[in-house]
């Protein structure tokens, strides 16, 4: 009888113990739950986003020429203007009295040229005179009817005169040229005098004015620059400068497409054109001697299309532009991209390397430690990292290398290594960097994008 109970309890004990051993078992061969995605065909845009300011693409800074007081302003900040409206006015006194000082020295040189014109006219008449009073001398001379002295008198005479003549027209030289340098003078006489009047170059919106009546504006020097007195910009074509990252400026060329979203005018977006890409970085205004590292930016211009109302230089706008598109590109999550360091063989092709074994629940005593793998490379082979995902394959994690094409907004394309249908595993994160080839994996819920037909990026 006793025999009997130890033999149902040594079965017992079998039973439960096997139940235990089966449930570890089953725990084991689950794998682990990750959530995946098909692989569908999508519309991707490559999108480079920066941030800057709004401006205008023409805008005229109105400096004064010449020292003086402001006697009269036309116009207010904000107001609107058209070409050739008269915006303000300097005192004048000094300007017009040094044109009419220069007139006065025009004129005067301009009839001291005249004497000087009549002088070599009277100069050359006495010349034409001592010439045919010395031909008659040689006349006479040659007839015996006059004297050698008579004669050298005659011809030194003529020489006198030849000697005035030059003279006369060196002066006239010098008399053009006093006469030039004075009219130089009154011409800038006159341009310091228009100058003390402002009118708007062009139609547009005075978007600063730093003057008053009544106050006294300065010229500017080689160090110091002068009273910018007023600032007119042409608001009809406008700019957005935006700073761009260094590392996305190889992607960004003339002509692509831009939208634009302006903070201060919410719920609108706006479309341009990049214009200009700058060739140096930006100058960044931290002092010469931090050693900190700064991010190195340079400036793109989006010409924004249209005209946009209520709108102000300096207003913070994003742009976002389009610098590639692909129709219909197999198109992987991004999350799901992954990067392992991979053995490959002599021939270039992937060593497959396996999970290392986990221990299991026995009973007994514990089985000898497993010799550990050898991670000495053989000759010929080589580690690399590589990008790729884990594609599901009879339930299992298969590495697979692929080759990426443009990066949108949640999805890059592929151009090597998935087709379309392939079945990729995109998180929980944690879970994809663990993963090892040939693991065992159950799907959980699959993302919501993975039900889509259409497009997206």
């Amino acid at each position: 009888m006793l025999r009997k109970k130890w033999l149902w309890a040594v079965v017992g004990v079998l039973v439960i113990g096997g139940s235990i051993a089966a449930f570890v078992s089953r725990r084991q061969d689950t794998g682990t739950t990750v959530t995946a995605e098909t692989i569908q065909r999508r519309d991707l845009e490559a999108i480079v986003s920066a941030s800057g300011k709004i401006e205008p693409q023409k805008t005229v800074n109105i400096s004064a020429q010449s020292i003086g007081r402001v006697t009269r302003i036309g116009v207010n900040e904000g107001d609107r203007v058209k070409a050739g409206q008269f915006l303000l006015q300097i005192d004048a006194v000094v300007a017009e009295a040094a044109v009419r000082r220069d007139e006065a020295a025009v004129a005067g040189a301009r009839t001291t040229l005249e004497q000087s014109r009549v002088g070599l006219q009277s100069a050359r008449a006495s010349l034409e005179l001592a010439r045919q009073a010395l031909k008659r001398q040689q006349e006479l001379n040659q007839s015996g009817l006059t004297t050698r002295e008579t004669l050298e008198r005659a011809q030194a005479e003529v020489e006198v005169r030849e000697s005035d003549l030059r003279a006369r027209e060196e002066e006239i030289k010098n008399r053009e040229t006093q006469l030039r340098q004075q009219q130089a003078g009154l011409q800038s006489s006159q341009h310091t005098l228009s100058q003390v009047r402002f009118t708007s170059p062009f139609d547009g919106i005075v978007t600063r004015r730093n003057i008053e009546e009544g106050e006294n504006v300065v010229t500017g020097t080689m160090n110091n620059a002068g009273t910018v007195l007023m600032t007119v910009a042409d608001m009809s074509v406008i700019e957005a400068e935006i700073e761009v990252d260094e590392t996305d400026i190889p992607f960004v060329e003339l002509g692509q497409i831009a939208k634009i979203t302006i903070d201060a005018i919410p719920n609108q977006t706006f479309t341009g054109k990049v214009t200009e890409i700058g060739n140096s970085p930006i100058q960044s205004t931290t002092a010469a001697t931090s050693t900190a590292r700064t991010a190195t930016n340079f400036k793109v211009t989006v010409t924004i299309q249209g005209e946009i109302p209520n709108v102000r230089p300096g207003f913070t706008c994003t742009a976002e532009i389009t610098t590639a598109t692909r129709s219909n590109a197999v198109s992987v999550p991004i999350q799901a991209l992954t990067v392992r360091e991979l053995l490959y063989g002599t021939d270039g092709k992937i060593i497959p390397e396996m999970r290392p074994p986990r221990p299991r629940f026995q009973f007994g005593p514990a089985a000898a430690t497993p010799t550990p793998v050898s991670t000495e490379l053989q000759p010929g082979q080589k580690r690399e990292e590589t990008e790729g995902v884990f594609v599901i394959r009879d339930s299992k994690a298969t590495f697979v290398p692929v080759t990426l094409g443009i990066a949108g907004e949640r999805y890059l394309e592929v151009l090597t290594g998935l087709k379309e249908g392939d079945r990729v595993i995109t998180g929980p994160f944690e879970s994809v960097r663990g993963l090892y080839e040939a693991d065992l994996v159950n799907t959980g819920p699959t993302s919501g994008a993975a039900t889509t037909t259409g497009g997206g990026n």
